[in-house]
């Protein structure tokens, strides 16, 4: 089951080498990108679902308005951060997830981090 996990995730040439990083780093380049990749659409999907569900309609938003609005959500919303959050930890596989625990909120904060600026990009594209 591990390797299925890990086998179904995009390959990410543009990580570099693992040798001089620290374990969250070595987390977020070898799990943590990928997994955000593999989920993109579901993120994406997800997000819609959220703003049509509280009635945002942020394509009549210029583009400030846009990144204020989406930061205030992964700022204040404390239940789409962590729906956000197990639609990735839930492709972690144990062993990621082991290693996710003791740096479980850094990470978190990096899934976020990262999730955000992935919605932004499709936003402002």
């Amino acid at each position: 089951m591990i390797k299925e996990k890990e086998s179904i995730r995009p390959i990410l040439p543009n990580i570099g080498s693992m040798e001089h990083k620290n374990a969250e780093e070595k987390f977020q380049n070898t799990t943590l990108r990928p997994i955000l990749k593999l989920q993109h659409d579901l993120l994406v999907a997800f997000f819609e679902n959220y703003l049509s569900r509280k009635k945002i309609n942020l394509l009549t938003f210029n583009n400030a308005k846009k990144i204020e609005v989406v930061s205030g959500i992964f700022k204040n919303d404390n239940s789409f951060k962590t729906e956000l959050r197990g639609l990735i930890i839930g492709h972690y596989t144990v062993e990621e997830y082991q290693t996710y625990l003791p740096i479980a909120s850094d990470a978190n904060k990096r899934i976020l981090a990262m999730a955000k600026e992935r919605l932004l990009s499709v936003l402002l594209a």
